[in-house]
């Protein structure tokens, strides 16, 4: 009897040990899951070695996007998200990409004769082939929709921001009825928004900008089935940057050299941040700033910028370049550098504003002309392995106390911009 009694008891205690193990067990694995180690290898190795994640990622971002405060989506919205799941183009003429591919995202707005200058820029690039071309569009444009269909020198997708200010005409994030116009209106009457810090209530066209840059990153990175997978690099451009042939090449080098030739570089540029410089002509590498033409970077460098969502959303300026440089890029606790080339590889062209040049009689290409030419250094690979790196230390850029230049003061936006950081359930965005 005694012995049976002493047995029970030592069961007991096993049981509530195996107990008490297990909730620290769990307790530890919250603990690690919320650190941003933890999560990077976590999300590395499930997408190489488990066949479930995809399902779960989905489904976990089905449950999460519904928990978010996304304006109800109309006809067109819900229609160009759809679409945003279709697989590229032209896999029947490249049914592989090459090993450690680059892949280039084009981002655009509505300059149709700006998108053909690009497009026709890139046909020439050697080695685009290789890779997957994805053209993101703020809002659908028919004109534009039709020239990205007639490419046919590599895989091309296709992804369309559901949430553009372009396709809710009547509605926030577009124009609504309601929303606040002026200074002094909106304290006479009750109207929606909040004005900027210089009293300033948003343009729906001008926050566009920076919400397309921003739901495109997110969707990029975190959201599309052909790239939530991508360890490597991804070149990111706009419409109205011109493109040389050698600029795969030539990135495709220094990709392979940032690592060691400067590893507190954080990117590659195909262009010098200063977008009238056509670059030095020196035999060295260069490290300076990130530019906004033709930057580069990989999933480590994204994970940093996805943990300042908060700083992206709330920063006062509707540019989403300037708010990198302004209160992103500082926040790493360091300079940001990017390496480049000595000689550009990448132009930007346009003269006019964004939503210019849409018309046949109103295209703004440099007063209606390319006044560059191609010489032939610029159409084969030109960055040697043995250069040096010349650094430059001391660069103009925005200062501490910099409040940004306004256009970005409504809560709507700050808020739908946290809402994209969310969007796809990525694990480092923690009460953001």
């Amino acid at each position: 009897m005694k012995a049976s009694h002493r047995k029970s008891r030592v069961r007991d205690a096993v049981i509530r040990r195996l107990l008490l193990i297990s909730v620290i067990g769990v307790v530890l694995f919250v603990l690690l899951m919320r650190t941003n180690t933890i999560v990077d290898l976590f999300t590395k190795y499930s997408f190489e070695s488990d066949e479930r994640f995809e399902e779960i990622h989905n489904n976990y971002s089905l449950v999460l996007k519904k928990n978010l405060n996304l304006p109800k989506q109309n006809e067109l919205s819900i229609s160009l998200e759809n679409r945003n799941q279709m697989p590229p183009r032209n896999l029947d003429l490249y049914p592989k990409l090459a090993k450690n591919h680059i892949v280039i995202v084009l981002y655009v707005h509505n300059r149709p004769q700006y998108l053909q200058v690009v497009v026709d820029s890139l046909s020439r690039v050697v080695g685009i082939s290789e890779t997957l071309l994805i053209v993101s569009h703020d809002g659908y444009f028919k004109e534009m929709n039709k020239i990205v269909e007639s490419i046919k020198f590599c895989q091309v997708k296709q992804i369309f921001a559901p949430y553009s200010p372009h396709v809710f005409p009547n509605t926030f994030p577009g124009i609504s009825p309601y929303d606040c116009k002026d200074k002094d209106g909106s304290l006479k009457m009750k109207c929606e928004g909040t004005p900027d810090q210089y009293g300033n209530h948003r343009s729906p066209k001008i926050v566009s900008l920076k919400h397309h840059w921003w739901w495109m990153m997110n969707t990029v990175w975190d959201g599309l089935e052909e790239t939530r997978g991508h360890f490597g690099h991804i070149l990111f451009i706009e419409e109205d940057h011109f493109i040389y042939p050698n600029a795969y090449r030539n990135l495709q080098v220094l990709t392979e050299l940032k690592p060691k030739k400067c590893p507190h570089c954080y990117a590659a540029n195909l262009a010098p941040s200063d977008v009238k410089s056509r670059g030095e002509k020196w035999e060295s590498l260069i490290a300076e700033r990130m530019g906004n033409v033709g930057y580069t970077f990989n999933r480590t460098v994204w994970r940093m910028i996805h943990r300042k969502a908060r700083e992206f959303c709330s920063f006062d300026d509707y540019n989403w370049d300037i708010t990198m440089w302004a209160t992103v890029y500082p926040s790493f606790g360091g300079p940001v550098y990017t390496l480049r080339a000595p000689r550009t590889s990448a132009i930007h062209f346009g003269k006019c504003g964004l939503h210019q040049g849409q018309g046949e009689n109103a295209a703004c290409i440099d007063n209606g002309a390319l006044n560059f030419e191609v010489e032939e250094i610029d159409k084969v690979q030109n960055v040697k392995r043995n250069w040096g790196v010349h650094v430059y230390e001391h660069q103009a850029g925005y200062q501490a106390g910099f409040r940004g230049w306004g256009g970005w003061g409504d809560i709507r936006d700050r808020e739908m911009c946290l809402d994209f950081a969310k969007m796809y359930g990525a694990l480092d965005i923690v009460e953001v």
